[in-house]
């Protein structure tokens, strides 16, 4: 295992001539913007048509297109940040920067007052009751500083979240399902908080009163920038950055959060001019305007699929992440753009970071991880994904989304191992020349990534998605158009590359 983390940077950081870097981003700039046009004019030629089955409405009147708002996730986030969440996110920030430039010793629980009333203001009290039964139920369970006991009692209180007859007193609270699924969101991710605490409190070796515990407990539930839809942040960072010594508001400080808030519209814009120009929410939901389509549109839409997903937690994660920021806390990284990852391992790593480091604390490190060889590393990964698919809402599609990310870390991994076997690569190493070896790799990776994407389809479009996708071009594409999509993530994995040579 040592050999192979001295070894693999050896391959992707060695730099290629510029000019070939440059071909590679001409190419993937390229491809890009050509199969974004070829998703544009058919999502013009088909626009009467989607619109008459009910899945456009109207959109920017100055743009004079219609908009696809089949995106539950966008649409529902953003409805919800017009009717309440940003004015409470608004809220936080003007208690925690008052309360910090005037009674900066108590804002924590300033911080946890407000939390509670904006929950109250949001979910209702029927929703503040169901959280805060979860929390103490938690809370109690964690005071036996057992982490078996933890985990079964979480795993309890997240299914208790799809039973039905639960489900149907909780829908009565509302006038409306999306206020029933905003109570939802934000309990899944409470659940989180709700474990890590509870683990973090198992492994301490000198315990705090109860009453001191509990406190801070609800402090870290209910930090309100990420309560509903995340970042993830641990307790252990979250408690620690909390109680550092407090500072007072720079120029620095306002000048980042314009930034912030500048940049955050450019996201929101951009992903909205995507869903304006490009129906590819809609023609994935309508099988006979997709099997209709060139491979050229296919390609464009699987890319503008994936990366409007990107935009779109640039823009869910970026908002509670200028707030924390603004906090004195250093929240998680934002997500990496999806065009320059070029392996399963990346991509869990670099887009959503918060859950990544949660999933390694509490999953794959107590089980043991690499430590136990490879048998221990499948077994830790699987146990990772088995939580994230049963977190997610235990789907059929996730499941299988969930396999294949599995599968696809584990041949990453288990390739790279064969490859830094001494013997072997000393024989790469005397037939292949350091660039050589980059290209070779790229050309590896280049597989991986159109599984990674593959993936990625299943998991925002369904099974029969991924299943057309694989019929289209690698079935009925062979070969020509499977090894042309394999050409161009060969140029994407380059860019990937060359993006970790210039930020490692």
């Amino acid at each position: 295992m040592e050999k192979l983390k001295t070894l693999e940077p050896s391959v992707d950081a060695v730099a290629l001539p510029r000019w070939e870097i440059f071909v590679y981003l001409a190419l993937s700039f390229g491809s890009h913007l050509y199969s974004f046009f070829e998703v544009h004019q058919v999502s013009r030629a088909y626009e009467r048509a989607l619109h008459s089955k009910g899945e456009l409405e109207d959109g920017f009147t100055f743009w004079g297109y219609k908009k696809d708002p089949t995106d539950f996730e966008w649409s529902f986030w953003i409805e919800w940040g017009r009717q309440s969440v940003l004015w409470t996110l608004l809220g936080h920030v003007v208690v925690s920067q008052l309360v910090r430039a005037t009674l900066p010793k108590f804002r924590i629980w300033f911080l946890t007052g407000y939390g509670l009333l904006a929950c109250w203001l949001v979910l209702g009290l029927g929703g503040l009751a169901i959280i805060l039964l979860h929390v103490v139920v938690s809370f109690a369970v964690a005071q036996f500083r057992l982490p078996f006991l933890c985990w079964l009692c979480s795993l309890l209180l997240l299914y208790s979240l799809h039973i039905p007859s639960l489900e149907e007193v909780q829908k009565k609270w509302y006038s409306t399902e999306d206020e029933y699924y905003l109570l939802l969101f934000s309990l899944a991710v409470s659940c989180l908080r709700c474990i890590s605490f509870c683990l973090e409190n198992c492994w301490q070796q000198s315990y705090p009163k109860c009453s001191q515990a509990f406190m801070w407990m609800l402090a870290y539930l209910f930090y309100y920038p990420g309560f509903h839809n995340g970042p993830v942040l641990n307790f252990n960072e979250f408690s620690t950055q909390m109680q550092k010594k407090e500072q007072r508001v720079k120029k620095n400080d306002i000048a980042t959060l314009m930034l912030g808030i500048a940049r955050i519209f450019l996201w929101w814009w951009l992903a909205e001019s995507m869903i304006h120009f490009m129906y590819m929410h809609a023609i994935h939901n309508n099988e006979a305007i997709l099997e209709s389509v060139t491979f050229w549109t296919l390609g464009g839409l699987a890319l503008a699929q994936v990366l409007f997903f990107y935009v779109k937690y640039l823009v869910l994660f970026g908002i509670p992440t200028m707030i924390i920021r603004l906090d004195g806390i250093e929240p998680p990284k934002l997500p990496r753009c999806v065009s320059a990852m070029y392996s399963f391992t990346g991509l869990w790593r670099n887009f959503d970071v918060g859950l990544h480091r949660w999933l390694i604390r509490y999953i794959y490190i107590p089980l043991g991880g690499s430590q136990h060889g490879l048998p221990g590393m499948m077994f830790s990964t699987a146990m990772a994904f088995g939580f994230v698919f049963y977190w997610h809402g235990g789907h059929g599609y996730l499941f299988i989304w969930a396999v294949l990310n599995w599968l696809g870390i584990i041949v990453e991994n288990g390739v790279k191992r064969v490859l830094f076997i001494p013997s072997v690569w000393n024989i790469i190493e005397r037939s292949m020349s350091p660039r050589m070896r980059r290209r070779a790799y790229a050309a590896l990776a280049s597989f991986s990534t159109a599984m990674l994407i593959l993936s990625n389809l299943v998991f925002l479009g369904g099974i029969d998605i991924g299943k057309f996708y694989w019929n289209r071009i690698f079935v009925q594409g062979w070969p020509w158009a499977t090894f042309t999509a394999l050409g161009f993530l060969y140029c994407y994995a380059q860019i990937g590359m060359e993006f970790d040579r210039a930020y490692r």
